[in-house]
Order: structure tokens, then C-alpha cells, then sequence
């Protein structure tokens, strides 16, 4: 029956739902509409102000591509790889396979939502040893468990509000930093952790198929084989000239690699010394940086494993300028100050964080991602809270948006649930040789997803500031 409604749901999304490129396009000519009939706009000042935000985070989408490329090439590493082995070597049932996938997976993406892949080879590298694992139910066990990046070290909102002259700050809706000792170190964020770790593997461990039903992994895969791709190391040596020469000497140097690595340690280091744990996302590029260059060794093969890495950040570059754009007309033509008008009519004290969380999960459709999504929507949401807060202690304000602040994230972050976008992330690495598609995974992703909304809805109300 879930299976069934999964592969509805699915044939639903891939009928109605464009490319999230179409769906930035749509959503500007929608901001651009409501600019012109509800703020009185010209068609100039529309384009103009469109224009004027066009390249504004030109700097962020570049530390946006960076957080993903740096931890997937962390997640390529050899040592990486043999740590998912010994792990794999004493799993044996498929009850031990969802709950372990699901518990580490949570681990994983809380350092980075691009460690999804590690999650991802440690899955099929089970589902390969281990006879009866439903692959479609464990796809959909590795993509729940990538929810806990929004509680942790690459949280995009969070450290985007403590990144010092962010976007928000230059267009004036912020005036400081917001630490991430009230964001990511809250109450709410610290047991909304315990939620994800606790009670997501144990609700996918009572929700596992009892038989695979012909979903094994050996069930699906097609009768041509799949090349192996050739080690990092083995393309390193491949690349050698067939001479000694100097080119390949600093090529495959460990020494260079330890000056920077050593260089690297020496401020992350000084860094936590003076400024404490105080991340923002500079500082976590870098950190995965130095540990990315440890883990491969030579300047060579981390090129490598960057260029690797760098095969999914294409939707980041050519869309985020168009989210930019959308900004701009929201704040150039002031529609973005009439929509958070509009939600604090609607808003109370006690009500704001469910108006932030639905609006992060509905427009989430729109912008599948974070950092985009509240490009667009974060002034509002901030703008809302503070007319709410009107007359308020400044503190108070400033946890209350950080209140608004993680309802979108959370928001944005469970709804992806229900659309395969972020799923891309996931079947290149599991349904690589095999005839697995989203129908088979999207099914068993609804249940879950609705009980966290509820959970999460009433978290963030009523959890104390």
C-alpha cells in the first residue's frame, strides 16, 4: 500500500513539477507580478531592481559550492572507504542495515550535507553483503537521514546569520552577526538533534518491509556491468610521465601537501583559541579543506577528488544569481517588506514560528535549497519577527529570529522529503548498474515525514527561547 501511494506520489511530481531552474524563473516573473500590481511598480523599476540583485550573492553560491565539493572529496578519500568496509563486515541482518544506515547517516550529515555520499557507499556496500535488504526502503533510509545537515556544522541559515556583512546585513534587515550560540547551540536545535538520532532510526527500523520482494539489490541490477571507475590513487599514477620528472615530483609531493595542512592547522587552532567555537562558513570550507588535503595526501590526488566533487555544484552556479534577482525585487520594489507586513498581521508572539516553518517547506517546492530559498524568503520572515517584537528587548528579538530562522530551515529541510530533487544526490552512487528509479523510494518517505512535521511544528512553538 505505501509502496503503491509512493509511485502515485511520484507520477504526481513528474507530471506537474518543471526543473527547479523553471521553477526560479517562474517564481521571478510571480515576484515581478506581484511587484507591479501590488506595490504599483513600472516595469523598469521591476527589471531594474532584478538586475541590481542579480549578482548579489555571487560570494555566497561560492561558499555554497565549496561547503558541497570539500566534504564530498573528504567522503572520497581511501581512509574513508575503508572505514565503511570494517563497518559493513558486521552488519548481517536487514533490521541491523536500515537502523545503522539511518543512525549514521544522521551523524554524517550533520558535519556537512554533502557526506550524504559516504552515507550513500556505506548503504550499497551493505546491501551488497547482506541478503534481504529492501534497496528501495534503504535508499529512502540513506535520504531521511540527510534531515540532520540542517541541525549542524554546515547548517546553511545558521552560519550564513553569523557570516559577518552577509547579504542581509548590507541590505540592511540585520544589523549584526547573529552568533550560532542562539541558532545552532539553542535549546530547540540541541533537542531537535536528539529527535532526528533517536527516533528516526527506530521509526524506519518499525516501518521496514518484512520481505524484500524481489528488491534486492541483486534483483535490480541490469544484466550490463558497470565499469569501475579507477581509485584516486590509480589515476594519480596514470598520470605520471613515463620519465622522472620535476612537474611530477611537486605533483605527488607529501611535503607540500603537509606545509599547507600545517599551515591550515596552525589557524583553525588560533581561530578556536580566540574565537571559540564560533562557525560560520569560511571557517568550515577551510576546516574540510585541511582535512580533505590530509586524508588524500598529495596535491595530486586531492585535484582529483575536487574535480569528482565538483560534478554536482552545477545547479548551485547558474541558479543562485537568479534567487539573487528574485531578492533584489523584493527588497528594490518593497514587496518583501509588504510580505513580512502581511505575516505579522497574521503573526503573534506564539504563532510566528509556524507561519516561518510552513513558508519554508511550501516555497521549499519552489527553491529546493536553503540558502536560496531564504534569499528570498529570509527578509520577510525577519522583517515579520520584528515587527512582532516591536517594543521587545533587543535580545529578545534577536533569539525570536533565530527562532523564525531554524522553523524555515527545518521547514525547508523535512519537505524535501516529498520531492526527489535532493534524491539526485543519492541514485547516482546507489542506482549506479541498476533499474531503481524515485517511484521505488518516494513511497516510503511520506510516513515518516508527516510525523516529523507534526513533531517539529509543535517543537517549535512551544520549546522555550
Amino acid at each position: 500500500m505505501l509502496e503503491k501511494f509512493g509511485r502515485t506520489l511520484t507520477r504526481l511530481f513528474l507530471r506537474f513539477m518543471p526543473d527547479a531552474f523553471v521553477f526560479a524563473i517562474l517564481l521571478t516573473l510571480l515576484c515581478a507580478a506581484g511587484a507591479l500590481i501590488c506595490m504599483g511598480s513600472t516595469p523598469l523599476e521591476v527589471i531594474t531592481s532584478w538586475y541590481n540583485g542579480f549578482f548579489n550573492l555571487l560570494a555566497f553560491a561560492m561558499q555554497i559550492a565549496l561547503i558541497i565539493v570539500t566534504g564530498f572529496s573528504i567522503a572520497l578519500s581511501p581512509q574513508v572507504g575503508r572505514l565503511i568496509d570494517a563497518i559493513a563486515r558486521r552488519i548481517s541482518t536487514p533490521s541491523q542495515v536500515y537502523f545503522l544506515v539511518v543512525a549514521i547517516g544522521m551523524f554524517l550529515s550533520m558535519v556537512s550535507f554533502g557526506w550524504i555520499v559516504i552515507t550513500a557507499v556505506f548503504a550499497r556496500e551493505l546491501a551488497e553483503r547482506v541478503k534481504g535488504v529492501h534497496y528501495g526502503f534503504l535508499i529512502a533510509c540513506v535520504y531521511f537521514s540527510m534531515n540532520s545537515w540542517v541541525l549542524g556544522l554546515s547548517s546553511t541559515i545558521p552560519l550564513l546569520l553569523n557570516t559577518e556583512n552577509n547579504y542581509l546585513i548590507q541590505a540592511g534587515t540585520l544589523d549584526a552577526v547573529i552568533p550560532t550560540s542562539v541558532t545552532l547551540g539553542a535549546g530547540l536545535n540541541i533537542a531537535m538533534m536528539v529527535l532526528m538520532i533517536v527516533a528516526a532510526p527506530v521509526l524506519f527500523f518499525l516501518l521496514r518491509p518484512k520481505q524484500a520482494n524481489g528488491m534486492e539489490l541483486r534483483d535490480l541490477q541490469t544484466g550490463s556491468s558497470v565499469a569501475r571507475e579507477e581509485t584516486i590513487e590509480e589515476e594519480a599514477r596514470q598520470m605520471r610521465l613515463p620519465y622522472r620528472a620535476l612537474s611530477d615530483l611537486l605533483n605527488n609531493s607529501r611535503l607540500l601537501t603537509l606545509i599547507m595542512v600545517g599551515m591550515g592547522v596552525a589557524y583553525i587552532i588560533h581561530h578556536l583559541l580566540t574565537k571559540g567555537v564560533d562557525l560560520d562558513l569560511n571557517i568550515m570550507i577551510f576546516l574540510f579543506l585541511v582535512v580533505g588535503m590530509t586524508l588524500h595526501k598529495t596535491p595530486m590526488q586531492y585535484v582529483i577528488s575536487m574535480k569528482r566533487s565538483s560534478r554536482n555544484i552545477a545547479d548551485v552556479l547558474y541558479q543562485y544569481p537568479f534567487y539573487a534577482g528574485i531578492m533584489g525585487i523584493m527588497l528594490g520594489t518593497g514587496l518583501g517588506s509588504a510580505i513580512g507586513s502581511w505575516m505579522a498581521s497574521l503573526s503573534t508572539a506564539n504563532t510566528y514560528p509556524v507561519f516561518a516553518y510552513i513558508t519554508g517547506a511550501v516555497v521549499n517546492f519552489a527553491i529546493p535549497s536553503a540558502g536560496g530559498e531564504f534569499a528570498v524568503v529570509g527578509p520577510s520572515v525577519i522583517q515579520a519577527v520584528q515587527e512582532v517584537g516591536a517594543g521587545m528587548p533587543a535580545e529578545t528579538v534577536t533569539a525570536m529570529i533565530a527562532r523564525a530562522s531554524l522553523s524555515v530551515a527545518y521547514g525547508e529541510s523535512l519537505s524535501n522529503m516529498l520531492q526527489p530533487f535532493f534524491l539526485l544526490m543519492v541514485l547516482p552512487v546507489m542506482g549506479a548498474g541498476t533499474r531503481i528509479q524515485a517511484r521505488d523510494v518516494m513511497g516510503f518517505l511520506v510516513i515518516p515525514t508527516l510525523l516529523f512535521i507534526v513533531v517539529q511544528l509543535l517543537m517549535v512553538v512551544y520549546w522555550p527561547i
